[in-house]
């Protein structure tokens, strides 16, 4: 079960865990396709990813510009700090 992240810093490290988690997993079953052990341990990943994801969006905007997330009004996307500036995980 995920750990319920109170700050933002908290949820931004378990995104990025379980999207290396998920990359990692890709990459072993595009050569191990068969590994029922491995999908499952990718399919968890995946589902706890997407949850924690969609936590993080409804608490404080779109992590993406499109695609995975909605906006309110106005349109959050242009709202600083940028996912890719220091300054967004504090």
């Amino acid at each position: 079960k995920i750990m319920a992240q109170s700050n933002k810093s908290d949820i931004i490290l378990k995104i990025q865990e379980l999207t290396f988690a998920c990359v990692d997993l890709n990459l072993y079953l595009d050569n191990h396709p068969d590994d029922m052990c491995a999908v499952n341990m990718y399919n968890n990943f995946s589902k706890q990813l997407n949850e924690v994801i969609r936590n993080y969006e409804c608490k404080y905007g779109p992590l993406t510009n499109f695609g995975y997330g909605k906006s309110n009004c106005p349109w959050q996307w242009i709202e600083e700090p940028w996912p890719w500036d220091n300054k967004f995980y504090n």
